[in-house]
């Protein structure tokens, strides 16, 4: 049994033992899109919440204008506080366009405009809606090193399931090049390098923190949002100050490689999110030959994975993985210009305006009438995603999209 401590703090599951945390004070933020809508793990992942019974439930959702109202009507069917962010809405682009706040929309501008929400509250925790897995445990275990000293902690897990090693965009691409920034790196300026390193799962999207920390935080649009919060974890925490959880058995939809979401495009976002924490980490980063130092690490790795899955019996391509890497190498680069998105604590946006704008958004996306200024929906059913509403029982949604066929991440 495992119990080595890296330079953050690392909290192993030994036991079946649920700490005690303090749910009850915290926020909880899931971004969703259309593909969660009625599905048997966004179900899953509710109905615990039902249990841990957070303070709120944020849901920073991304869906189209259509699919907004019934998406927000299932949402409030369960007996947890949950709040409904449509992120699609003419008034929010609206409002952040006149606040210099338009760019690219992704997961992680969803995830920011959620954490502004999350701010009344005295701890945040995200995660991700596609967890076959999920246990109410997992907000308690990220939740109890943020309650006891740390300000941020971060889950890890194995992805090994169908009798193969998955988590490749992090075994493949994100260790590899950490590894090579650290060899062309002197170690009294690698602070930054050595920190991404410790993490086990650095691109795993569960996380926890205070809200003081996360006022702080510039956050990534897109798919770089989990290793550009490591960064800023880095410059506000440290390693003193961050810890990681084992969440045990964790399954995720896969993703194939190639196509508009797959782990192609999400490794140029990685990239440069990377190389964006290593530079502001204090870091001058060598671009000369960084693609090949990166082929060579993964060599290295590709050696020792494959070594681990014929000890334990699993499915291994050597071959599709080197394929990857040499994919993935075509992402490294320079960034590209700095498109985060603000600290909360110094937004030219409130919290509350976020939430007036959506709030209309979504009354007008399913056919409700609100008041002049906006502040207050008239609800003619279901209730469409203010902060105070409670939902009894689980409706099944009405006319359910079709759910895309899970790649192969």
């Amino acid at each position: 049994m495992e119990y080595v401590q890296e330079r953050v703090t690392t909290l192993h599951a030994l036991t079946d033992h649920r700490p005690a945390a303090p749910t009850g004070r915290a926020a909880v933020v899931v971004p969703m899109t259309e593909r969660e809508y009625g599905t048997l793990a966004a179900e899953r992942v509710l109905s615990a919440l039902e249990t841990v019974d957070p303070a709120r439930v944020i849901v920073p959702l991304r869906a189209s204008a259509e699919r907004a109202g019934p998406f927000a009507r299932w949402l409030a069917g369960f007996d947890v506080d949950v709040e409904t962010l449509w992120c699609g809405g003419p008034r929010l682009a609206e409002l952040l366009a006149d606040r210099g706040l338009d760019g690219d929309r992704g997961k992680g501008r969803d995830v920011w405009l959620g954490l502004g929400r999350a701010l009344d509250e005295e701890y945040v925790v995200v995660h991700d809606a596609d967890t076959k897995t999920y246990s109410p445990a997992f907000v308690e275990r990220l939740l109890f090193p943020v309650a006891n000293g740390h300000a941020f902690s971060k889950g890890y897990y194995a992805r090994v399931e169908d009798g193969a090693l998955y988590g490749r965009l992090f075994r493949l691409f994100f260790r590899p090049l950490v590894r090579a920034l650290a060899d062309a790196t002197e170690r009294r300026e690698a602070g930054v390098i050595e920190y991404l390193d410790a993490f086990r799962y650095a691109l795993a999207g569960e996380f926890a923190a205070t809200t003081e920390l996360v006022s702080k935080l510039r956050v990534q649009r897109g798919w770089g949002l989990e290793v550009g919060t490591l960064g800023e974890a880095f410059a506000h925490a440290g390693f003193e100050g961050s810890a990681q959880v084992d969440l045990g058995r964790y399954e995720h939809d896969h993703r194939s490689v190639d196509g508009p979401t797959g782990l192609a495009d999400m490794s140029r976002a990685v990239g440069e999110a990377t190389l964006r924490a290593v530079e502001d980490g204090g870091v001058a980063v060598d671009y000369d030959g960084l693609a090949d130092r990166y082929r060579e690490a993964a060599e290295r790795l590709i050696d020792g994975y494959e070594t681990d899955a014929a000890f334990n019996g699993l499915d291994y391509d050597r071959e599709d993985e080197r394929s990857q890497v040499a994919t993935y190498a075509g992402a490294l680069g320079e960034p590209g210009p700095d498109a985060r998105l603000p600290a909360w604590r110094d937004a030219p946006v409130t919290p509350a305006e976020v939430a007036a704008a959506a709030r209309a958004d979504l009354a007008d996306a399913a056919g409700e009438a609100t008041d002049a200024g906006g502040d207050e929906t008239t609800r003619t059913g279901a209730a469409l995603g203010d902060a105070d509403v409670r939902g009894n029982g689980h409706r099944a949604p009405a006319d359910p999209p079709s759910d895309p066929a899970p790649g192969e991440e």
